[in-house]
């Protein structure tokens, strides 16, 4: 066995300990059916992204630092094979879940995916037609011999590989050929009802291609059709320090993101072992980077059943995200909302509260003719972003725009590159941020002449500017016209678009400056405070806790007598409930039907009861490699708000958390009291505020 730290648990083990949490939501029969293949949908897009980037890094390590041992205690080679043994457990479960209990189940409710074998005489026409008019021209079989070498292959791309006998029109002898599937084919296909039989029948595309994929090679004989899928190395590399101009140095690595080194392969269940070879040979991989599969290898395209069907009784209950009362009957065109931010902070909580008043104040802000400058961080925005599209208008009317875009947002660099060059066009000001720190804060700033001179209005967050994640994702957002914290904005913003020393902040933390210091601070005053028999107690809610400093803090923090609540989503390398260690410290993680993503921080501060909501997990790179925000709820009505809708009604949430037990494992809260679901309370609390 490897050796293991006792105080650290391993990165890559806990985010399959989260997505083993997600499967649970698949596994639980109190879900909505669609909503159960959403689940499984999300947990095969995790799984793309963990071999993409986590199990990549890992290879690499084992490369280049093969000895090198990790907090957790365990070399790369030895958290490697930790990995591949949790996931092919993971994955059986996930196909498992699929063929023998959700499939069934949806047929049950009239909705199916017809596999070849089952289909009778009409559905094989119909889909033969389909075949040959739609698909069959847009496939071009490769035939492996010297004049025709192995294809160049996308990563995550849908690829066959079909042995073949006897000679083509050249006379050569046939052995294998390679169907590569274009991303412009759908990869599910909705069967017309009358030819189906049900309500809402589909086809895979692999059925499609197995069944026919024989007429793309005439004259010779198909001895099968097997898919198969490779997962490349995704993290992209950009020298910041020797390019020039960086959006075409990236736009450059992009195009060669699909071609990475290969972590996964991906098989069908019966493909034989001389395929399987040919594969292992072509791409470097072995049998433990490989996959069978029994159904299709990339779960995320059956997203697309949960869209098309229309049955809301097999969904979550639809909850749109209410008004607040504040901003019901807010004009954009008359100031309101600049005359309501002045009368105090307004606090938003999404998707319970809807991101509409962000928009709104934009909108306000675009069209105000008091309005002289817009200042805003952009992540992730999404490809059709109101948002961006009022940026635009903005500066179109003459403000003064300026757009911190971050370029280097993992997996949305293309977008962001398409709505700088956008903004540019019209005249705004665009810039990536700081070379080696990405920009992760979320703050949008607004100045308005009025009388007295010019007046600052801001929104900071929690989460992105991106309307659809914002009603997928909890977040919070603070709207406010406090001087001094719009101040510090300003500060910010003049740090990230131009030179000079650094600038004292008076209410926020930002990394890679103090937050971490500000952070280890406060951990320890509640430690010094429990050691002189005075009430101390500490609580966070992030989706990553990994920092080796602050969860050393912690654990003295504990040692000292200090109670620890801690609501972690996702990777979380703190070991709870050890005797001597931690056994003051819980840790909680909650699966809903809404991603939990906001990041809050209570300290109790001698009852002056600190609370800071954050763009930061409590990770190495949050709090020394991106440029973060933490900011200060004053308002002593909004603090009281944020402890009980981030913490009260999370620590009672008694069907969607999990216990972090001392081995790194969870275990899902069982109580035989009255339930209760955080999410489902603040949809109906947060309807009234």
């Amino acid at each position: 066995m490897p050796v293991t730290s006792v105080e650290f648990l391993n990165r890559e083990l806990s985010l399959l300990q989260f997505n083993e949490r997600v499967l649970a939501m698949a596994h639980d029969p109190g879900t909505p059916l669609l909503e159960r293949l959403r689940y499984l949908c999300i947990v095969g897009s995790n799984l793309d992204e963990f071999f993409e980037i986590r199990v990549s890094s890992l290879k690499e390590q084992m490369r280049l630092h093969p000895t090198m041992r990790g907090p957790d205690g365990l070399t790369a080679g030895q958290a490697f094979d930790l990995v591949q043994k949790d996931v092919h457990s993971l994955v059986a479960r996930l196909y498992g879940l699929f063929n023998e209990e959700v499939l069934p189940n949806l047929r049950k409710e009239g909705v199916y995916l017809h596999h070849a074998h089952e289909w009778d005489e009409t559905q094989r026409e119909w889909a033969h037609d389909l075949f040959v008019r739609d698909m069959m021209p847009l496939l071009t079989p490769i035939g492996l011999d010297p004049a025709h070498p192995f294809p160049r292959v996308y990563n995550k791309s849908l690829n066959f590989l079909v042995p073949l006998s006897g000679e083509d029109a050249f006379g050569r002898k046939a052995s294998v050929a390679v169907v590569q599937a274009p991303r412009a084919l759908p990869r599910v296909v909705r069967m017309p009802p009358e030819i189906s039989g049900l309500p809402h029948g589909f086809i895979l595309l692999t059925s499609l291609i197995r069944a026919f994929a024989g007429e793309l090679f005439p004259g010779m004989t198909s001895r099968g059709v097997y898919q198969w899928r490779v997962t490349r190395n995704s993290d992209l590399f950009v020298d910041e320090e020797e390019v020039t101009n960086l959006r075409l140095a990236l736009q450059g690595e992009l195009s060669q993101r699909n071609f990475g080194s290969a972590v996964r392969l991906e098989i069908d269940q019966g493909t034989p072992p001389e395929i399987e070879g040919l594969l292992h040979e072509e791409f470097g991989l072995k049998q433990e980077d490989t996959y069978r599969v029994s159904g299709p290898a990339n779960f995320a395209r059956l997203m697309q059943i949960c869209q098309e069907v229309d049955r809301p009784d097999l969904l979550f209950p639809d909850s749109r995200g209410a008004i607040p009362k504040a901003f019901s009957g807010l004009t954009v065109r008359d100031g309101a909302i600049f005359d309501l931010l002045t009368r105090g902070d307004q606090l938003l909580h999404h998707p319970y509260q809807s991101f509409r008043p962000v928009i709104d104040l934009l909108t306000a802000a675009a069209r105000d003719p008091n309005v002289v400058a817009i200042k805003q961080t952009i992540y992730r925005t999404g490809e059709d972003s109101e948002l961006m599209q009022l940026l635009i208008a903005a500066a179109r009317a003459g403000k003064e725009v300026t757009v911190i875009v971050e370029l280097m947002a993992r997996f949305d660099e293309q977008t962001n590159i398409n709505w700088a060059a956008r903004l540019e066009e019209v005249g705004a000001h665009v810039s990536y941020g700081v070379v080696g720190h990405k920009t992760h804060a979320k703050m949008l700033l607004v100045l308005r002449r009025e009388k007295g001179g010019i007046k600052r209005y801001g929104h900071l967050g929690t989460g992105n500017y991106h309307s659809r994640t914002a009603r997928l994702y909890t977040d919070f957002g603070l709207m406010t016209a406090n001087p001094a914290m719009c101040e510090d904005m300003d500060k910010v913003f003049a740090q990230l678009t131009g030179l000079g020393a650094r600038r004292e902040l008076s209410l926020l933390l930002q990394s890679p400056f103090n937050m971490h210091g500000s952070i280890v601070d406060m951990i320890r005053a509640e430690a010094d405070a429990a050691r002189a028999g005075k009430r101390a107690s500490i609580k966070a809610k992030m989706n990553s806790l990994l920092e080796p400093q602050v969860i050393s803090e912690l654990y003295r923090a504990s040692q000292a007598g200090v109670k620890i609540d801690l609501i972690v989503r996702g990777a979380c390398a703190l070991r709870s409930g050890v005797p001597g260690l931690s056994e003051n410290i819980r840790v909680r993680s909650i699966i809903g039907r809404f991603l939990e993503h906001s990041r809050v921080f209570y300290f109790y501060a001698g009852g002056k009861e600190r609370v800071y909501l954050s763009s930061a997990d409590w990770m190495d790179r949050n709090f020394f490699r991106r440029v973060e925000l933490a900011f200060p709820v004053l308002n002593p009505a909004l603090k009281k708000r944020v402890i009980n809708e981030a913490f009260t009604l999370a620590l009672r949430d008694n069907v969607r958390a999990w216990v972090q037990q001392s081995d790194g494992t969870y275990s899902k809260v069982r109580s035989r009291r009255e339930p209760h679901v955080m999410q489902d309370q603040l949809v109906t609390l947060l309807q009234d505020k």
